[in-house]
């Protein structure tokens, strides 16, 4: 098995991924905060079978969370994490410090718009300007050519897709597609958080966007169906963000015109937040 170079500064992540750029190999990148699980994993072998080189980042990224979310709290596993990259044969890891990332006098920030508006910015304002500074220094870190996000985080990859778009990053960027649990919950590290019961609880998540889904598709009227669906959610116990109908592109209100579209809910249950999404 290839023993992964765990890089902790940019320039040993240059250095370490030099050799394979002057080989004209390609090199994927897939961006993590850690906490890895099989969801992770299917991106890495996405990644595989996009380059012959793969870095996986592991870095909690502060600037998207805020004062009042679950930064210091949130799962750090580093050891476990590189054990299970070593399987899979991952060349590199990028594990940099806050420190690294952010020097002392950082003041530079990307502001993204587009399909970041709405949605996840109207409950958390912050996160995606966040999002759009730590991926933009990650991909200049490793300049892949390649980089893999989850669908699971589905406004999150059409933000990266339509930034990296805007500001000519030279990395094509690859969405891969969530991973459930056997009952049909979103794999996400942020799941340990559930209680037994709210874990039982938490797969209706699934059943109502499934069911949502189906009806719009066949017809039904969308906006009866979403406030079904949010009423349901409510009677089980969630506290519900949103539960939205959007253009799949570009995450803008649906139109008679709409070629695709996307079903995305928020919802609380608990102290766990949990997001997902499903094609109509």
């Amino acid at each position: 098995m290839t023993e992964p170079a765990i890089c902790r500064s940019i320039a040993a992540l240059r250095d370490t991924l030099k050799p394979a750029r002057m080989a004209d190999e390609r090199i994927a990148m897939v961006p993590t905060m850690g906490a890895l699980h099989e969801g992770h994993l299917s991106l890495v072998r996405r990644a595989r079978q996009e380059a012959d080189r793969v870095v996986v980042s592991i870095f909690v990224n502060p600037t998207q969370f805020a004062p009042t979310e679950d930064f210091d709290a949130y799962p750090r596993t580093e050891e476990r994490d590189v054990e299970l990259l070593r399987t899979l044969g991952v060349e590199a890891v990028f594990a940099p410090s806050v420190g690294e990332m952010y020097p002392a006098g950082f003041a530079t920030g990307v502001s993204v718009g587009g399909p970041s508006v709405g949605l996840e910015s109207d409950f958390r304002p912050h996160f995606f300007n966040g999002v759009a500074v730590v991926v933009t220094k990650l991909l200049l870190a490793a300049l892949p050519d390649v980089a893999v996000f989850g669908e699971k985080d589905y406004q999150q990859l059409c933000v990266v897709r339509r930034m990296a778009l805007d500001l000519n990053l030279p990395t094509r960027i690859v969405g891969a597609e969530t991973v459930r649990e056997a009952d049909g919950l979103a794999m996400s590290s942020r799941n340990v958080y559930l209680s037994p019961d709210e874990r039982r609880t938490a797969a209706l998540i699934q059943t109502v966007l499934t069911e949502a889904a189906t009806a719009i598709g066949d017809g039904g009227d969308a906006g009866a169906i979403l406030a079904a669906g949010r009423e349901r959610l409510a009677a089980a116990g969630f506290r519900v963000d949103y539960l939205e109908l959007r253009d799949a592109d570009t995450l803008a209100a649906v139109t008679a015109g709409t070629a695709s579209r996307r079903l995305l809910v928020a919802a609380w249950l608990g102290r766990t937040r949990l997001i997902d999404n499903i094609a109509v």
